[in-house]
């Protein structure tokens, strides 16, 4: 009911009914139950809220939990099938945010009916997953709110892109604004690398996904996509009751997608583009009047068996989508074989730990 909520075991988190303070209508969603001004971190029926909520407890048992409205209109449902149910079903909120149902008898969370980590919205806690699960098939991403006090579906996206090396695309109706360098053994590259967070990426046969965690549990924090396109890592920091923004990004406009365009890299100390010693600007004239998204060109004719590669440090690496990636072999032995390929326009550790795996990046 809407006075009536369930809190997690240690009182982190708190779920039930709530109303946001420009509408009327009601939502079913999950905040943070100590924090003075509420946090929303999950939000049930964002596409849908209404006026009055019923709560249909006996569709718990057959596997499916649905709001209905008062005109017996569903708002909400989990989208269970019905199939034998030989152990009582429950619902359950955990610690880390997550609400789930299960069989009575099977705590395993291989065994989960449903969970609200597999529907996240415009919040990442800690444990849970952005990709996609190769067996059952959810992608996770997030979504931005339309406004601060309005859930519905915004117009941004955050989400984890496989194709070459893995790595994270922010995109406002299928317009990619940033995206965030390749996964290079440790983190994603141009992600600053905060104190306490530890980010992880698995990637095997039956998921490839993207998580992180904070070495200090006590901490509240979440990544989260803001209605205004900003991806933030915040933190609670209880003395001053505020949430600390560690990081945020865009940063400048040398995080837009491909602002310089080809062979051309912004300077972060002027946010100014230039191009990549031997090339000159591609369109003199855009580029004049602020324009330079056409990127650059070869000063002369590539020689491809006399031409080389020239080294470039502290850069964000190219987009990945069509690179050649060979983990099995070292950066020596990636640069002979991208020398050998004139399609080849730059190569790079593709995993830094352990000395290193080669990467090549071809023009397509």
């Amino acid at each position: 009911s809407s006075n009536k909520t369930l809190v997690s075991p240690g009182g982190v988190f708190e779920f039930g009914f709530f109303k946001l303070a420009s509408s009327s209508c009601w939502y079913l969603g999950i905040w943070y139950k100590n924090i003075p001004e509420r946090s929303y971190v999950w939000v049930a029926n964002m596409r849908q809220p209404s006026p009055q909520f019923h709560w249909n407890s006996q569709n718990l048992q057959a596997l499916t939990s649905v709001l209905l409205d008062q005109s017996k209109n569903t708002v909400w449902s989990t989208n269970l099938t019905r199939r034998c149910v030989k152990s009582p079903v429950v619902a359950e909120l955990f610690d880390n945010g997550n609400f789930v149902m299960r069989y009575s008898n099977n705590s395993d969370p291989s065994g989960y009916l449903w969970q609200s980590f597999d529907f996240p919205t415009d919040t990442l806690l800690p444990q849970m997953k952005l990709g996609f699960d190769l067996k059952t098939g959810p992608h996770r991403f997030l979504r931005s709110w339309r406004s601060p006090d309005d859930p519905a579906s915004g117009n941004y996206t955050y989400k984890l892109e496989t194709r070459g090396l893995s790595r994270v695309f922010s995109t406002s109706e299928d317009f990619l604004l940033y995206r965030t360098g390749p996964w290079n053994g440790i983190g994603l590259t141009a992600y600053r690398r905060c104190h306490g967070v530890d980010n992880i990426l698995t990637e095997n046969k039956e998921e490839i996904r993207y998580t992180f965690r904070m070495t200090n549990h006590s901490i509240y924090s979440k990544f989260i996509i803001t209605h205004s396109g900003f991806f933030q890592l915040l933190t609670w920091t209880p003395k001053v009751q505020l949430w600390n923004v560690l990081w945020s990004i865009p940063n400048d406009q040398c995080d837009l997608y491909v602002l310089c365009g080809p062979y051309g890299y912004c300077d972060t100390k002027t946010s100014m583009c230039n191009c990549i010693k031997g090339f000159k600007p591609k369109g003199s004239q855009a580029w004049a009047l602020g324009d330079m998204s056409q990127g650059c060109v070869r000063k002369t004719s590539l020689s491809c068996g006399g031409d080389g590669f020239i080294r470039l440090t502290k850069m964000k690496l190219p987009d990945t989508t069509y690179a050649i990636v060979d983990k099995l072999v070292g950066i020596k032995e990636c640069k002979k074989r991208c020398l050998k390929d004139c399609n080849s326009y730059a190569f790079a550790n593709a995993d830094i730990r352990k000395g290193g795996s080669g990467m090549c990046d071809v023009d397509p």
